[in-house]
């Protein structure tokens, strides 16, 4: 057992879809290769999720605590024989001046060796300073090696391996050519999500392919057994007490796998479901939305009118309900992108409006009120994220809400969470930690809704 951190000098440098191709090889090999992912995203652990055929963990700063990212990193390698890290951005890059939130930070914290990938467009000689300005910068971090990326040729790479050689001490445990047909679309948000982007297998056994063909896997495999973790065993799920209805498709797809874990620790049996193609909501209690991009399959989900229907009214019959971003712009009137209007769930009483730069981006705050329809945590302030193109217009007033935003955007800048019946609807993607158990609460609520006397 071992594992490594893959980072780099700047974001776009091609660590994911080299950590993609990575995680393909080494799972190819037969090695059980548990992926994790720093900071707030879905949609890079969706592409690395399918490569090693394993769910990826986000390791996280802004909403867990120290012993909570040890935990969850020691008890997902409990049945791992490999475990990678990718970092966000670069390897110093963070909110915080003093670094304590940056991937060295994080690096440090789990003793793991560092893989920098270096976009070596445009530059030769000029790595020997970069590498030795990120090695004396922090002398705690270890960095183990370097990966060139984004190569023109064998000539470029030969004059980079001498000059790394000649001035450092830094292994080069491979080097990728540049080629066209392994880049991933991007979007808005970033990369296009596996979940939705067409011939995805064929993309990731491209990026194997590149990654067999350009990078020293035994040697990397040789640097990541020099490191070994203590791992821990996860308690077994509860008998289930209530049914949760989770959208999951093309369209709905950002969900952290310890949330969906502490849905069933909390004692829900999950129903996965598809507001794209099923015709009918399956027999649940309660119901969760989470974040995608409805935008792109706005037409085929305005067509699925049944399962629109059964949505609303599943809500309207006071069900408990929870949604995220997309599944907030769902349960809109209409939701409208690039001049097409397409007619959504009708719970609440607005209109989502896609925009060309962002609406909400980053790390959020939200401090509970005591409308909330889960109760018991009023004053309490959550440390959560949002990115989202869209925002809310023609809200019809008045609208409840569940949170006051301390920091971030959330619905109008001031206030996140829309409370209808039993639905609560905001931007904000909150995450099950030990000051934040969304989880447990949920599942409390919509037990107490079952139980009510009709």
């Amino acid at each position: 057992m071992g594992y490594f951190y893959i980072s780099a000098a700047h974001k776009s440098s091609g660590k994911t879809t080299l950590s993609i191709g990575l995680c393909s090889a080494l799972a190819a090999r037969g090695l059980r290769v548990q992926p994790f992912k720093k900071g707030p995203d879905y949609i890079d652990p969706l592409w690395l999720s399918r490569a090693a055929g394993r769910a990826c963990y986000n390791l996280d700063f802004n909403t867990q605590q120290i012993q909570e990212i040890r935990d969850l990193f020691q008890g997902h390698m409990a049945d791992a024989d490999l475990g990678l890290i990718e970092g966000n951005k670069g390897l110093y890059d963070g909110m915080a001046l003093d670094g304590s939130d940056c991937n060295a930070a994080m690096a440090k914290l789990l003793d793991a060796p560092v893989v920098l990938v270096l976009d070596a467009k445009g530059v030769t000689r000029g790595v020997a300073p970069l590498l030795l300005g990120y090695q004396g910068f922090d002398p705690g971090v270890k960095i183990a090696g370097v990966i060139l990326n984004q190569l023109a040729g064998p000539r470029q790479e030969g004059k980079i391996r001498q000059v790394i050689e000649h001035y450092t001490d830094i292994p080069v445990l491979g080097a990728v050519q540049r080629n066209p047909r392994l880049v991933i679309e991007e979007r808005h948000l970033g990369l296009v999500p596996s979940n939705e982007a067409g011939e995805v297998e064929e993309k990731i056994a491209g990026l194997r392919l590149a990654v067999e063909q350009g990078v020293d896997l035994d040697a990397l495999l040789g640097l990541a057994r020099e490191n070994s973790v203590q791992t821990r065993i996860s308690p077994a799920y509860p008998k289930p007490k209530v049914r949760i209805g989770v959208a999951l498709d093309a369209a709905f797809g950002f969900y952290y796998p310890d949330d969906l874990d502490g849905l069933r620790q909390a004692g829900a049996e999950l129903v996965f479901f598809s507001p794209i193609a099923g015709r009918e909501l399956p027999p649940v209690d309660g119901l969760f939305l989470g974040g995608g991009f409805p935008e792109t399959h706005m037409v085929a989900l305005e067509a699925n009118r049944p399962m629109r229907e059964a949505i609303k009214g599943f809500i309207e019959d006071s069900g408990p309900a929870y949604a995220e971003c997309g599944g907030l712009m769902y349960l809109c009137r209409s939701l409208q992108w690039k001049g097409r209007l397409s007619q959504m769930a009708g719970v609440i009483p607005a209109d989502a409006v896609m925009h060309e730069r962002p609406q909400g981006r980053g790390y959020v705050r939200l401090k509970e009120r005591p409308e909330h329809p889960w109760g018991g945590g009023a004053g309490q302030e959550y440390p959560v994220h949002e990115f989202h193109y869209s925002r809310l217009e023609n809200l019809a007033a008045p609208l409840h809400y569940a949170f006051d935003v301390t920091r971030g955007v959330g619905i109008d800048g001031s206030h996140d969470g829309i409370i209808y019946k039993n639905l609560l609807a905001g931007y904000g993607h909150h995450r099950q930690v030990s000051n934040n158990p969304w989880t447990q609460r949920f599942v409390d609520f919509v037990e107490g809704c079952k139980n009510q006397p009709k």
